[in-house]
């Protein structure tokens, strides 16, 4: 098991000298990744104010600058709203800053804060899905440095190529997000390397997640592993209780635990969370 800080690129920390200070502070004190939400708006409910952001690829670059071990990514990007090449060219210029540490996580995204039609873009689900799916061909087919030619129904390619390749072979690891009891993210997540389970009327519990690691497993390409993600607070104080929490996500087939945090949360709750170390103090060096 492998643990994980994660918090928005907005409101609890939005200024990226704090964020790559946050992510030192998390590396030293044992945890194994530090993830930022990517947002370009957001509607803090039952806030009247303007949520300050960071962008948080520029960010991830300062992480990498002040960081060795710990890995890093977003957590997770709607690939949809994105140029697929430009995440191409992002991704490998970050992996190789940092040394082969990145993670990308990959969703559809939502339009709860206007991020779509809030810039003229279309809101229509099915289209979004179609996207990723061809935008993660894109990007695979960019990262293997070959020359690229693709015809698809929303991104056409001719006769390009990309390098270098990333510093990660044979690519970047792709965690797929998506809200259970939805099938098709989970089906689409069993082909790249990691899952990320949402739900939208309550955190993930462990059954949930079993339930999640049975229906995907006739999905799995037997001898590719495949991180299952969990998320949720612990207290970092009661060890017994968060050893329980977390062996009952393991029991489940879970193999990294995030810790999550929103913007209601403070700077100073956030920092002595990161002081106070992993659930587990045995967290498996990278």
């Amino acid at each position: 098991m492998r643990f994980a800080i994660d918090i928005p690129n907005f409101g609890i920390a939005s200024d990226p000298h704090v964020i790559a200070d946050l992510a030192y502070e998390a590396e030293e004190a044992g945890w194994d990744a530090f993830f930022l939400w990517d947002h370009i708006n957001y509607n803090m409910r039952g806030s009247q104010e303007i949520p300050i952001m960071v962008d948080p690829w520029i960010t991830l670059s300062a992480i990498a600058l002040r960081t060795q071990r710990i890995l890093l990514g977003t957590m997770v990007t709607p690939l949809p709203r994105r140029r697929p090449w430009k995440i191409a060219r992002e991704t490998v210029t970050l992996d190789h800053l940092s040394h082969g540490r990145l993670i990308l996580g990959v969703g559809l995204g939502s339009d709860r804060s206007r991020e779509f039609s809030g810039f003229g873009e279309t809101v229509d689900a099915k289209q979004h899905g179609e996207m990723l799916d061809e935008g993660l061909e894109v990007l695979a087919k960019l990262w293997s440095g070959e020359e690229v030619s693709y015809e698809g129904k929303h991104y056409q390619l001719s006769n390009v190529r990309f390098q270098p390749r990333p510093y990660q072979q044979p690519h970047i690891p792709v965690w797929v997000a998506g809200f259970w009891p939805n099938k098709k993210p989970f089906r689409r997540a069993a082909q790249w390397d990691g899952v990320f389970p949402l739900m939208r009327d309550h955190e993930i519990l462990p059954q949930d997640l079993r339930e999640i690691v049975n229906y995907m497993q006739p999905y799995r390409t037997p001898e590719k592993p495949l991180d299952i993600v969990a998320s949720g607070r612990t207290s970092g104080i009661d060890r017994a209780a968060d050893a329980e929490t977390i062996a009952a996500f393991i029991d489940a087939g879970a193999t990294w635990w995030e810790e999550t945090f929103g913007w209601q949360n403070t700077l100073d709750q956030l920092r002595e969370r990161i002081r106070l170390g992993p659930p587990l103090r045995e967290a498996n060096p990278l």
